[in-house]
């Protein structure tokens, strides 16, 4: 199958909100994924509730916020990665995340082990 790079983030993009939905019971208000290389990288936006927003007024409880949405994004990243690998072909060799406690968005990077932009599946 040669899909476009485009048609990648899109699958890519309609999976991890299936996931969110699937395994975090919520999803983002917007997901959009962008291929770089050997990068995937994802960005959700308006993923914190409106208490966790409150929580974040103070330097504790925005700590406390992101170290509990790390540890479930952590919970589920064999499942994540699987994803990406079914999608693409290619292994994850390594994943990086973070959220912003003032705009509520989430970056997740996933590293493979080879460049999908000169995948010959991949038409641009």
């Amino acid at each position: 199958m040669n899909l476009t790079k485009e048609s990648f983030e899109v699958e890519i993009s309609n999976s991890i909100t299936e996931w969110e939905m699937n395994y975090l019971g919520c999803e983002s208000v917007s997901v959009q994924v962008d291929i770089l290389r050997d990068m995937i990288i994802v960005t959700l936006e308006g993923v914190l509730t409106p208490a966790e927003y409150t929580l974040c007024d103070t330097k504790e409880g925005m700590l406390s916020v992101k170290k509990i949405r790390s540890k479930l994004i952590e919970s589920g990243i064999d499942d994540i990665k699987e994803i990406i690998s079914k999608i693409t072909g290619e292994k994850v060799k390594s994943f990086h995340t973070d959220i912003c406690s003032h705009t509520g968005e989430r970056v997740m990077v996933f590293k493979l082990l080879n460049n999908l932009e000169k995948n010959s599946n991949i038409r641009k």
